[in-house]
């Protein structure tokens, strides 16, 4: 069980293999995708979710509050990773095919 400063860990609604996986994914994370991993975990919660991932994550409240804001007011970017054209090319068809 995580012991941090912020919150002791309340109830516990993940087993604990499934809190050792968010922790190791949270800890992977750059800061601006740590604060929206942890407001997203919260938000599955409801009452008392921001406590228990935030004692989870052992990040404060403050951080998961900004997180839900970012998330908020995040315009999503539909545009994709790759540039125009990138990626694998499609196979042309072969010229004698029968219709």
């Amino acid at each position: 069980m995580p012991n941090n400063r912020f919150n002791p860990l309340p109830s516990f609604p993940y087993k604990k293999n499934i809190e050792k996986s968010m922790k190791k994914f949270y800890d992977s994370l750059c800061e601006k995708n740590k604060r929206r991993y942890a407001a997203i975990e919260s938000e599955k919660l409801s009452h008392g979710g921001v406590n228990y991932i935030s004692a989870l994550l052992e990040c404060d409240p403050k951080t998961i509050r900004q997180g839900k804001k970012e998330l908020t007011e995040l315009e999503l970017d539909i545009t994709g990773i790759r540039q125009p054209g990138g990626g694998r090319k499609k196979r042309p068809l072969p010229l004698n095919t029968v219709e």
